[in-house]
C-alpha cells in the first residue's frame, strides 16, 4: 500500500489535539488544548477558520453538519457546521467530558467523564438521557455500535465494557487495560473503534496490539500486531469500507492492517517520534489524518485501499502489469503469508511482510528505501514463538470466519525464498539519564540523588527548574527558568549540569550552574557542533562529561575548560559520575530475544588518569533492560535491571558483578516497583522509593524514601549455614571499597575497616563452630584457610577442646604455613631494599616505582634491633601481632607474577593521607604542618602528600628517612595467650618502641650524614644476607644468561631464582651468611645498647635481627605448637 507522508504542520499550541473530517471529505476539524476548534481546507491551508469554545477542548464530533464538542467547563457543546454559531449544551457533567462520539445516523451523541459516567444524549432532545454507571475511574473513550444496540467504553480501572443502550446494563467487561488514577497519567488513551457497516468486530487497543472482539458472541477472535511496533497503540480508527484498520502509537508509529488477512499494509512513523492522539480517515478512504501531543496535525495520502486485493484471483490478473520482483512480493505478502499465521504473540506473522512500499522501517534500513519481506528481523519483548516462522499449511487455523475466508491452502506459483529461523533481534533501548523520570511528563524529576533533587515543569503556566537540596548546608534551593528547553540533569556538591537537544535552528547546548565557584561568575555554557546532540551527561569532582549522539564523549573541568574527548565503542545508554570515576554503559552489539547487550567502561582521572574496565559486557537478567545506574556512596559502581536486580561490582575478583538484591522480591504486586535513587555500603542500605501501579513516583506529594536491606543469593538462606555464608560474602563484598580507596590515595575509616575484619573473622570462627558440629572437619579447614592467623589460633584450640586432635593438628600447620608466609614476605621486602640501595644509594627517596621508602625500612630495622633486646617482655599480645604483621604486607615489585603468597599493600606510599570526601564516619581532619616530618632532599618534599592524617604522623615519627611511612591500620583487640606466642610480637614491640623514642628520632633526623658512597654502606658495614651470598655465587651464570640487561633486572632475576629454591636450601644459604656475620652484628649491638653510633650504624644490625627471628620461627614444627597449645588452660 504505497502512501505518502506529508510534512507535519502547527495546530493548535502543546497538548492533547483531536481530528476529525467532515461528511463530504471537503474540510477537516481540528480541536486542541488552546480551546479552539479550526476548519481546515487542507493541509496548506494557512488561514483556517476558528470556533473558540472553551479553555480547553478535550474531544470533538462532526456528523451531519453538528460539531460536538467536549470542553474544559464540564459541558458537552454543540455549535452549527461551517458556521460555527452555538446551538446549546447537550448535556453537563461534575468534571470535564473525555470523549464524545456521534452514532452511525448523528441522532445520538455518546460521552464519557472523569467522574466515572457515560451518558448517551438525543441530540434533537437532549432531555432524553441515558446514564450508564459502572465503572469505578475516569472514562477514556467511547464508541457506538453501528446497529445502535450496544455502546462499548474504556475506563481508567483497566476495564472495557460493552453496555446495552436501552437496558443501560453491562453485557460483558474485559479487564485488559493498565490501571490509573486519571486521563492524564493513563498510558494509553485506548480508543475504542467498532467496524463501519454491520459492526461485526470491536477493535480494542491492548499495549501493542490490536484485539478484535466479535459482535454477538463476545469472544476474542483475532489479534492485529507487528513485530516492528512495540510501544503502546493509543488510537485506533476503521476505514470507511471497514477492510482496514489504522492504528496511532504512543511513540509515533502509524500501521495500517488488512483485517481479512491480518497483514500489516502500512507503517509510517511520525517525524519526530511524538504520541498520535487523534486519527481519522477520509470518507473516500484514501487518506489518513492525524494530530500529536505536541498540537501538530499530519497526513498519509495516496493510500490504494480498494488496490489492496486479497480474494485469490486479483494477484493472478495483476500479474502481468507488474515487474518481476513485485510480482514475487504481492504474492507472498498476499497469498503466501495468510496461510501461516496464527494469532498467539509469536514474532512470526509478518516474517516476509514489506508490503508495498514501507519507506520508514527505522530499524533495518537508514535510507528511505523499502526493506523486502523482513518484517520479524526486530522482535518485540512479548514475542515467545521463535521457532514457527514457517509458510505452510500447519499452522492455518480457525482463527475466524473472516479471516479463514481469505485464501484456500493452495500450492504456490512461485518459487519460495529462504526463511529466516533463527532468534530474533531486541530493539535497543533509548538513552536515559539516571534518576530521572520520562521526559514526555509536564511535571518530571530531572535527577534525584544522594546531593539533591531537580525537578522539571513544562506546563501552561511555566516552563522551570527548581533545585533542592538534601543537606541546605551544600547551598540554598534555586529556581531556574527553563527558556531553553533543557531535558537533561545532573547535580553534584560544586554544580548544576543541565542539557537541551538540538531544535531546527538552536545547536544542543550544554549549561553549568558553578554555585561553589568563588568568583562572580557562575555560570557558563557551551554549544555543540551541529547534528550533534547531548544523550547523556554527568558530573564528578572538579568535571563534567557528556556523551552525544556522534559516538563522543565530551570532558569539560568544572569552571568551562574543554579536556579530552573520546570516541565511543557505540551508542551510549547512559553515564555515573564520583568523585574521579566515570562509568559509561553503551550498546556494544544488538541483543537478541528481548535481551540487551550493553558493554561497560570504568575510567578514573585524577593525577594517574586509567581505564579500570575496559570495554567489557554488563550484566543483565533476562529480556531486561538497564534502569538505574550509579555508584554508592563510597564509589562502587552499582546498576539496577527492570526485574529489579541490583548488582554491585566486585572489585576482588577482577571487576565482575555481583547480585546483592531483587527489589521484585519485597513487592506486594506486580504492577509496584522501586525507583532507585541510592546505595549505601557502610551501613548497607539501598536507597529507593516504592511506586504504586508504576514504574516511577510522581513529583507531587513528595515521595516518601524507603530503605531496603541487601541479600545475596545464595542457596538455601533459610538454613543457619546459609544465613552465615551470606552474611559473610556480603561483608568481604560490601567492605573491597577500603582496599580501593586506600590504593587510589584516600584516607580510609580504619575503625570501619577493622570492625569489618573482626565481623568477617567472627561469622568465619560462627561457621568453624556449626561445621565441627556436624562433624565436617574438611569443611573446617577450608574454612580455616580464609582465616587470618590469630583466629586459626582460636580454632585450634576450639577443635582440641572438641577432642578433634585430628583436625587441631591439620589447623597447626595451616597455621605454621600463614606464619612463614608473612616471614617470608617480609625477608624479601628486606632483602629487596638491600638491593636497591646498592644501586642507588641513600639519595633516591623512593625504591623501584616510588612503591617503598627507605625511611620506612630503616625505621623498621632499628625497631627489630630493639626487639632483640626486648624479646623476654613478650607477653599475650599474638593476636595483635599477627593482625599487624599481615596488615602490613606490601607489594613486592620483584615477585612472581603467578602463585606469589604477597597481597597489595593497602597504601601507596605518594598518596598517603589525601583526604576521602566519600568517607561517612571517622574524622578526617588533616594535620597541621609542624607535624610533617623534615626532609633533607628537595626532590623527595615534591612527592610527599599535600595532607596528612593524624596516623600518617604518628607512622612516621619513629622513622628517619625522606618520605613517609603508608597508613597502616591499628589493631584493636588484645587476646589471650596461645602457642604462637613463640613467634614473636613485632608489631607490639614496635608500638612500645614507637612511644619511648620517637622524640630521640625525631633529634636524629637531621644529623644522619648522606653515605659517601653505596660501597660502604651495603658492602662493608652491613652482614650479608642468604640472599646476597647465595647471588655471588650464581651472578656469573645470571650474567651469562642475560648479557645485557642492567642491574635491577638481575637482581629481579636472582630473586625469582632464589624463590624457587626449597625452604631448607634458602634456610641452608641464610645460616651461611649468620655464620660469617655473627661476630659483627654482636659487637654492633653491645654499641647500641651503649647508645653511641650514628643513624647510618644504629641499622646495620637489622639484617641478623631479623634472620634470627626467621630461623626461631622456621624452627618449630607442628607437633610441637599443638603440644605446647592443647594444655594450655589460659
Amino acid at each position: 500500500m504505497p502512501c505518502e507522508r506529508k510534512p507535519m504542520r502547527y495546530g493548535h499550541s502543546e497538548g492533547h489535539t483531536e481530528i476529525c473530517f467532515d461528511d463530504s471529505g471537503k474540510f477537516f476539524v481540528t480541536c486542541g488544548a488552546d480551546g479552539d476548534v479550526r476548519i481546515w481546507d487542507g493541509l496548506d491551508d494557512d488561514d483556517p477558520k476558528f470556533i473558540t469554545v472553551g479553555e480547553k477542548v478535550y474531544s470533538l464530533a462532526l456528523k451531519k453538519d453538528k460539531l460536538v464538542t467536549a470542553s474544559s467547563n464540564n459541558t458537552v457543546q454543540i455549535h452549527t457546521f461551517p458556521d460555527g454559531d452555538p446551538d446549546g449544551i447537550l448535556t453537563r457533567f461534575t468534571t470535564n467530558a473525555t470523549h464524545v462520539t456521534f452514532n452511525r445516523s448523528g441522532s445520538r451523541v455518546a460521552a464519557g467523564s472523569s467522574d466515572f459516567m457515560v451518558k448517551v444524549v438525543e441530540v434533537s432532545d437532549s432531555s432524553q438521557q441515558k446514564t450508564l454507571r459502572g465503572h469505578e475511574a475516569p472514562v477514556l473513550s467511547v464508541t457506538f455500535d453501528p446497529k445502535d444496540d450496544f455502546l462499548a467504553s474504556a475506563s481508567c480501572d483497566g476495564s472495557v465494557v460493552v453496555w446495552n443502550i436501552e437496558e443501560q446494563t453491562q453485557v460483558i467487561s474485559w479487564p485488559l487495560l493498565q490501571k490509573t488514577n486519571d486521563v492524564s497519567n493513563a498510558k494509553s488513551l485506548c480508543r475504542l473503534a467498532w467496524q463501519p457497516g454491520a459492526g461485526k468486530f470491536l477493535a480494542v487497543p491492548v499495549e501493542s496490539k490490536v484485539h478484535l472482539y466479535e459482535r454477538g458472541s463476545w469472544n476474542h477472535v483475532s489479534t492485529l500486531s507487528d513485530d516492528l511496533l512495540t510501544q503502546l497503540i493509543n488510537v485506533v480508527s476503521w476505514s470507511p469500507c471497514g477492510q482496514f484498520l489504522a492504528a496511532g502509537s504512543v511513540g509515533g508509529s502509524l500501521n495500517v492492517w488488512d483485517v481479512n488477512s491480518k497483514l500489516c499494509v502500512e507503517r509510517q512513523k511520525h517525524e519526530k517520534g511524538f504520541t498520535v492522539c487523534g486519527l481519522a480517515w477520509h470518507p473516500s478512504g484514501s487518506q489518513i489524518a492525524y494530530t500529536d501531543t505536541e498540537g501538530r496535525l499530519g497526513l498519509l495520502d495516496g493510500l490504494s485501499t480498494s488496490t489492496s486485493i486479497t480474494t485469490e484471483e486479483a494477484p493472478a490478473a495483476k500479474k502481468p502489469a507488474k515487474d518481476y520482483d513485485d510480482l514475487f512480493d504481492d504474492d507472498d505478502d498476499d497469498r503466501l503469508m495468510d496461510e501461516g499465521l496464527s494469532d498467539t504473540n509469536s514474532p512470526v506473522k509478518k516474517a516476509v511482510t514489506g508490503d508495498g512500499d514501507d519507506d520508514d522501517d527505522d530499524f533495518l534500513m537508514p535510507a528511505t528505501g523499502r526493506v523486502r519481506n523482513r518484517g520479524a528481523i526486530l522482535d518485540d519483548e512479548n514475542s515467545l514463538d521463535t521457532g514457527s516462522l514457517r509458510l505452510g499449511q500447519d499452522k492455518f487455523g480457525d482463527d475466524d470466519d473472516t479471516g479463514s475466508a481469505v485464501v484456500p491452502a493452495a500450492a504456490p506459483l512461485v518459487p519460495l525464498r529462504p526463511v529466516y529461523e533463527g532468534p530474533m533481534p531486541t530493539p535497543p533501548q533509548k538513552a536515559f539519564q539516571p534518576g530521572s523520570t520520562p521526559a514526555h511528563l509536564t511535571h518530571r524529576f530531572m535527577m534525584w540523588n544522594s546531593v539533591g533533587i531537580v525537578r522539571g515543569y513544562n506546563d501552561e503556566q511555566d516552563n522551570a527548574i527548581d533545585v533542592e537540596f538534601h543537606d541546605s548546608a551544600v547551598h540554598h534551593a534555586m529556581h531556574l527558568t527553563n527558556s531553553l528547553g533543557h531535558t537533561m540533569a545532573d547535580l553534584s556538591q560544586e554544580a548544576v549540569l543541565l542539557a537541551c537537544p538540538s531544535t531546527d535552528e538552536l545547536a544542543s547546548k550544554l549549561q553549568c550552574l558553578h554555585f561553589s565557584s568563588w568568583d562572580t561568575n557562575k555560570e557558563w555554557m557551551v554549544d555543540l557542533p551541529k547534528d550533534e546532540d547531548v544523550k547523556a551527561l554527568c558530573l564528578g569532582q572538579g568535571w563534567a562529561a557528556v556523551a552525544t549522539d556522534a559516538l563522543m564523549l565530551r570532558l569539560f573541568s568544572i569552571g568551562g575548560v574543554q579536556r579530552e574527548i573520546l570516541s565511543l565503542p557505540g551508542p551510549v545508554v547512559c553515564l555515573a559520575g564520583h568523585g574521579e570515576q566515570l562509568l559509561i554503559i553503551y550498546h556494544r552489539a544488538t541483543g537478541f530475544d528481548g535481551d540487551q547487550a550493553l558493554g561497560v567502561q570504568l575510567l578514573q582521572f585524577g593525577r594517574r588518569k586509567k581505564q579500570l574496565i575496559n570495554c567489557e559486557p554488563l550484566p543483565l537478567s533476562r529480556k531486561s533492560h538497564l534502569s538505574w545506574l550509579g555508584f554508592t556512596a563510597e564509589g562502587t559502581p552499582c546498576s539496577v535491571d527492570s526485574e529489579g536486580v541490583v548488582r554491585m561490582l566486585n572489585r576482588s575478583l577482577g571487576n565482575t558483578w555481583t547480585p546483592v538484591c531483587n527489589t521484585r522480591e519485597t513487592c506486594k504486586s506486580k504492577s509496584d516497583h522501586y525507583w532507585v535513587v541510592g546505595v549505601h555500603e557502610n551501613p548497607q542500605q539501598l536507597r529507593c522509593i516504592p511506586c504504586k501501579g508504576s514504574r516511577y513516583p510522581p513529583t507531587l506529594p513528595r515521595p516518601a524514601v524507603a530503605i531496603l536491606p541487601f541479600k545475596l543469593p545464595l542457596c538455601q538462606t533459610t538454613t543457619e549455614k546459609g544465613q552465615m555464608e551470606e552474611q559473610f560474602w556480603r561483608s568481604m563484598l560490601f567492605h573491597n571499597h577500603y582496599n580501593f580507596l586506600s590504593t587510589s590515595g584516600y584516607e580510609v575509616d580504619e575503625d570501619g575497616q577493622s570492625q569489618s575484619q573482626k565481623e568477617q573473622q567472627e561469622l568465619l570462627m560462627k561457621m568453624f563452630a556449626l561445621s565441627c558440629k556436624l562433624e565436617r572437619e574438611f569443611r573446617c579447614v577450608e574454612l580455616a584457610q580464609l582465616m587470618t592467623q590469630n583466629v586459626v589460633t582460636l580454632a585450634i584450640r576450639y577443635a582440641s577442646r572438641s577432642r578433634r586432635m585430628a583436625l587441631a593438628e591439620r589447623l597447626s600447620e595451616i597455621a605454621l604455613e600463614k606464619a612463614n608466609q608473612i616471614q617470608e614476605e617480609e625477608e624479601e621486602e628486606e632483602e629487596e631494599l638491600e638491593y636497591t640501595r646498592r644501586t642507588s644509594g641513600y639519595g633516591q627517596s623512593e625504591v623501584t616505582g616510588g612503591r617503598y621508602s627507605n625511611r620506612r625500612h630503616q625505621g623498621e630495622e632499628e625497631e627489630q634491633e630493639e626487639e632483640e633486646e626486648v624479646r623476654e617482655e613478650e607477653d599475650g599480645q599474638e593476636m595483635e601481632t599477627e593482625e599487624s604483621t599481615e596488615i602490613r604486607k606490601r607489594v613486592n615489585p620483584f615477585a612472581k607474577e603467578a602463585g606469589s603468597p604477597v597481597k597489595p599493600s593497602l597504601t601507596p606510599i605518594a598518596k598517603v593521607g589525601r583526604a576521602n570526601p566519600f568517607k561517612v564516619l571517622g574524622s578526617g581532619k588533616p594535620s597541621s604542618s609542624s607535624g610533617q616530618p623534615r626532609v633533607t632532599n628537595i626532590l623527595d618534599n615534591m612527592t610527599s602528600s599535600k595532607k596528612l592524617s593524624p596516623l600518617s604522623v604518628s607512622a612516621g615519627k619513629g622513622s628517619k628517612g625522606p618520605v613517609l611511612k603508608p597508613l597502616a591500620p591499628r589493631p584493636k583487640t588484645k587476646t589471650q595467650s596461645t602457642l604462637l606466642q613463640m613467634t614473636g610480637s613485632k608489631a607490639a614491640n614496635k608500638k612500645t618502641q614507637e612511644k619511648i623514642q620517637p622524640a630521640a628520632d625525631q633529634q636524629k633526623q637531621p644529623d644522619v650524614p648522606p653515605p659517601a658512597s653505596p660501597v660502604d654502606n651495603t658492602e662493608n658495614k652491613r652482614p650479608k644476607t642468604g640472599f646476597q651470598l647465595w647471588l655471588e655465587e650464581n651472578r656469573k651464570s645470571i650474567t651469562a644468561d642475560h648479557p645485557d640487561v642492567e642491574e635491577t633486572d638481575i637482581i629481579k632475576e636472582a630473586m625469582g631464582r632464589f624463590r624457587t629454591l626449597t625452604a631448607e636450601e634458602r634456610l641452608s644459604w641464610t645460616e651461611r651468611a649468620k655464620g660469617q656475620t655473627g661476630d659483627a652484628a654482636d659487637l654492633k649491638k653491645r654499641k647500641r645498647a651503649e647508645g653511641g653510633g650514628g643513624g647510618a650504624e644504629n641499622v646495620n644490625g637489622q639484617a641478623e635481627a631479623d634472620e634470627n627471628s626467621a630461623k626461631k620461627k622456621k624452627s618449630l614444627d607442628p607437633s610441637s605448637k599443638l603440644a605446647a597449645f592443647a594444655f594450655n588452660k589460659n
